[in-house]
């Protein structure tokens, strides 16, 4: 791989005629870069795609290619990707609806708005693969008729589908129709025989009990119609005290059941099940404050991310639960009133929920950045509204344990960040805030260059020295040479010398 061609296609200055040799020398990684480029042209993308096959896909998703570029016969892999993102003729979908290998027809029947007579061929294709991704599209009286499909598989696609009709939805998940789905010979301790009625394509667990994390294509079945939210909820409630974790863990998320139904899955035994149920802004008080005691660690996180928690429970749980950095959408939905509260309690943690919001007012701010705790503290010093000298008193009091987070500062000048860069001993997740920054200058740059990490992100900033781009783009490390590659400052004559000769012309 050489990285710093893969830069120079991501390059945005890279003038066209440079494109041009670019693509003459290009390899699949370089190509992925040069498909993506706002500025390509179509006789570029053409080319490219000449040069390397496998680019020819990318172009076409990215809209680069058009169908008077493509032999359909010679790249149905491209033609399909114009199918299927609506630039393909009608004629194509009909020609690969009877193509031999099965990879394209099942991939046709993924492509949206197909031709009704395309879909039917391919809802009586012999492959059940295809009619299965057929089906998983299909319009609402289609999926309706498919409902009672002989292959688990197709009728699994059905459940998946959300045009499929609820009642037909419902029918699935109750087993009212031929075969039942309910009826498995592992849940019930038995070998898998032909007078179970179960379809042919009916794969039991090799362990014959039902133990929570049983799996067949039936059970698949029931999982994709209760993942589907335009199943009833009146079909799926019943399956909330399941005995297989796979089928109530879709549940807990689900918006539209009846709060006893959330009351059960409250008390379920896997934890992961009530953490999914703890996000759920559709239960009610009584089961978040339920919640807010549970023995899992996880389950209370989740919880405080839930939008609707009342604000006594978040801060219930903000002393001896882990919530992580970024801002809770309960707070930020806080009125003036809660914040100013949140930020006034005795309780740091709490004022650490105050201190995650962006758009707190200039007074609040400051008095948060002057809080002597040096998490509350650290929790706003990235917050755009904090003057030069607020963010060095921040620094002065508290150290390395606010300095990425200053450094991260959108406000700080390039003086402040110089400064940052050049601490000793460093602090080297400030420097990785530095090497992006925006408002970094060559100073702070340079002193970036000594961190491995930070030199990758310094050398595609704009405002390193040439020479140290130059340096870069030539050196060992190879992260470093690519990112400098892609500099949009990097000279137009080491750009050049980056690339092999353009070839002699034809005599």
């Amino acid at each position: 791989m050489n990285h710093p061609l893969r830069g120079l296609a991501a390059n945005e200055n890279l003038p066209p005629a440079l494109v041009d040799r670019l693509i003459a020398v290009a390899d699949d990684e370089t190509a992925d870069r040069l498909a993506v480029r706002s500025d390509l042209s179509h006789a570029q993308a053409v080319a490219l795609a000449g040069r390397v096959e496998e680019s020819a896909v990318r172009l076409a998703y990215e809209g680069r290619l058009t169908a008077a570029d493509i032999d359909p016969r010679a790249r149905p892999d491209v033609a399909l990707a114009l199918l299927d993102t609506g630039a393909g003729p009608a004629a194509w979908a009909r020609r690969l609806a009877a193509d031999p290998v099965v990879e394209h027809r099942e991939k046709l029947a993924a492509c949206p708005d197909l031709p009704p007579d395309v879909l039917d061929a391919l809802l009586t294709d012999p492959e059940t693969r295809v009619v299965a991704e057929a089906a998983l599209r299909a319009p609402a009286h289609v999926a309706a008729r498919l409902a009672a499909h002989p292959r688990t598989e197709v009728r699994r696609a059905v459940a998946a589908n959300e045009a499929t009709p609820p009642s037909a939805l419902a029918s699935l998940l109750n087993g009212d129709g031929p075969p039942a789905t309910h009826h498995c010979p592992a849940r019930e301790g038995e070998p898998p025989s032909p007078d179970h009625g179960l379809p042919p394509d009916h794969d039991p667990a090799p362990e014959p009990s039902w133990d929570g994390l049983h799996t067949c294509a039936a059970h698949e079945l029931l999982r994709a119609a209760l993942h589907n939210p335009t199943t009833p909820a009146e079909a799926v409630t019943p399956l909330a005290d399941h005995p297989s974790r796979l089928l109530r863990w879709p549940l807990a998320a689900r918006r539209d059941l009846p709060p006893e139904a959330y009351e059960t899955l409250a008390r379920d035994p896997v934890p992961g099940i009530r953490a999914e149920l703890a996000e759920n802004p559709a239960i009610g008080d009584d089961v978040m404050r339920a919640l807010a005691d549970d023995a899992c660690h996880d389950v209370r996180r989740a919880l405080a991310g839930n939008p609707r928690i009342p604000l006594d429970v978040l801060t219930r749980l903000a002393s001896g639960t882990r919530t992580g950095t970024a801002p809770l959408p309960r707070t930020d939905s806080a009125s003036p009133t809660e914040i100013a509260a949140l930020a006034a309690s005795a309780d740091p943690a709490v004022r650490m929920l105050a201190a995650r919001r962006r758009d707190l007012p200039a007074g609040l701010l400051d008095a948060l950045a002057a809080d002597p705790d040096a998490k509350v503290a650290g929790a706003v010093a990235s917050h755009p509204g904090l003057a030069e000298p607020r963010l060095r008193d921040l620094a002065r009091r508290h150290g390395v344990q606010v300095i990425a987070g200053i450094a991260a500062n959108p406000d700080a000048t390039p003086a402040l960040l110089a400064e940052l860069a050049r601490r000793r001993p460093p602090v080297r997740k400030a420097l990785r805030a530095i090497a992006g920054h925006a408002n970094a200058t060559a100073p702070a740059l340079l002193a970036c260059l000594d961190d491995p990490e930070a030199r990758v992100v310094a050398a595609g900033h704009p405002a390193l020295p040439t020479q140290a781009i130059t340096a870069l783009v030539t050196g060992a490390d190879l992260r470093s040479a690519e990112a400098a590659a892609a500099n949009p400052s990097l000279p137009r004559a080491v750009m050049t010398e980056l690339l092999p000769p353009a070839p002699a012309p034809a005599v």
